[in-house]
């Protein structure tokens, strides 16, 4: 099952008295992480004793691949993220900061509208693709 915005949705949302429910037993809810903390501290023992320089050419080698790759590609890769975060991932971050809690998402159906009849993203753009936008409207 899919909501409007075609995200995968399992279930229906309680309300009523089942959302009460449902709120309380969350409320009792404890997670316990003494044992993923514990072994954090083991992992940080270890490390501590071992040879520093040794330590961080481990990690150097276990990077190198993905060093390499970046080497392959950094030119494209460095111009195509310089050109998202100032678009697309920008109007994404800003939604997610600053969109209410339960619309978080930008207008896409507008943004493709816009970028159809050759709007810049210089300019108003940003701010009507945002979920603010969509509530002043």
């Amino acid at each position: 099952m899919y909501d409007e915005f075609g995200r995968q949705v399992f279930g229906k949302p309680k309300t009523g008295e089942a959302l009460k429910a449902g709120k309380a037993l969350m409320a009792k809810g404890k997670v316990d992480l003494s044992a993923l903390d514990a072994k954090v501290e083991e992992l940080c023992a270890k490390i501590l004793l071992t040879f520093p320089d040794c330590t961080t050419k481990t990690l150097e080698e276990l990077r190198k691949p993905k060093l390499e790759t970046w080497n392959r590609n950094k030119e494209d890769s460095r111009a195509w993220l310089a050109l998202n975060m100032m678009t697309e991932a920008r109007a994404g971050f800003t939604a997610f900061n600053e969109g209410p809690k339960d619309d978080r998402e930008i207008d896409f159906v507008k943004l493709r509208q816009a970028l159809a009849r050759n709007e810049s993203w210089v300019g108003p753009l940003h701010d009507a693709i945002q979920p603010k936008a969509k509530k002043t409207a």
